[in-house]
């Protein structure tokens, strides 16, 4: 069992330094572009990867938190790339499907939230800062499914996304690397910094063009 916890985590390290490094060349080239495309398909890849490893490795720990905390972070890539593929803006029983998920995730993190703060567990704030915004996530998808606007809405939608899937992978390199108290101060850092960055983005992006 410990060749098998050894064998996924070198996994998981892996694919997330590449997910990690994919997603600074994704930002940090034009929007649409060959590279740009090509970075965000392997860091989509990636992402999957550390997800299907992360679920054996909670298993394996006995962690719900961890647990929830992988469906957490992988909803939001998935989701992310569903808005960047579709371009008619029709939603299918996959992207109802994963709102569901991810809105029962933000419940149960709310849950779990609650009683890991009754045991004196710090890590109740993570949980209950990632529940909210797995619920605002997943009614803001849901209502993009729903109404299907036009314009750069889908765009926003599937920048949000993907920022926030970055994110994910950047506190995971700070939770590993950086010891600070309260526990959840690094889990929720990377959040705290970079969340305004994303509405910055949001903001130019549903921007009214100007004439020419």
């Amino acid at each position: 069992m410990d060749a098998v916890h050894s064998l996924l985590l070198v996994f998981h390290i892996a694919a997330g330094s590449v997910s990690l490094l994919t997603a600074g060349v994704a930002l940090v080239t034009a929007k649409g572009g060959r590279w740009h495309v090509g970075a965000g398909r392997v860091y989509a890849g990636g992402m999957t990867l550390v997800f299907v490893t992360a679920i054996p490795l909670a298993i394996l720990a006995n962690s719900t938190f961890l647990f929830l905390i992988a469906l957490f972070s992988f909803y939001l890539v998935f989701a992310g790339w569903r808005f960047a593929r579709n371009r008619r803006r029709r939603a299918h029983p996959v992207d109802w499907i994963a709102v569901a998920v991810i809105a029962t995730t933000g419940l149960c993190m709310w849950g779990y939230a609650a009683i890991l703060g009754l045991n004196g567990s710090g890590q109740w704030v993570t949980l209950a800062l990632f529940g909210g915004i797995a619920i605002a996530l997943g009614a803001a998808d849901a209502n993009f499914h729903r109404t299907q606007p036009r314009g750069q809405r889908r765009v926003a939608r599937h920048l949000t996304n993907m920022m926030a899937g970055t994110i994910a992978t950047i506190t995971a390199v700070t939770v590993v690397n950086v010891n600070m108290e309260p526990v959840w101060v690094p889990w929720i850092l990377p959040t705290i910094v970079i969340t305004p960055l994303i509405t910055w983005w949001n903001i130019r992006v549903l921007r009214p063009s100007r004439p020419s």
